[in-house]
């Protein structure tokens, strides 16, 4: 299995911590999603996640989707 580069690191580890701060488990943020139209099943959310091999849409997307207003890098 490839290495994750520092950035996906990084990526992955932002969106997890939102995640958390919310409070939500990845069911929760696949309701979420759908919620703002964005179909995903909660496998393949996982592992993006995961893997931290997402876009930066789909990652706008989750945190619109969990309601983040401030994002701390």
């Amino acid at each position: 299995m490839p290495q994750r580069s520092e950035w996906e690191e990084k990526a992955a580890n932002l969106l997890k911590a939102e995640i958390k701060r919310h409070g939500l488990t990845y069911a929760q943020l696949v309701e979420k999603l759908a919620e703002v139209g964005v179909s995903e099943d909660e496998r393949n959310v996982r592992n993006k996640v995961s893997r931290g091999k997402f876009t930066a849409a789909f990652l706008l997307q989750c945190f619109s989707a969990i309601g983040s207003q401030e994002i701390r890098l």
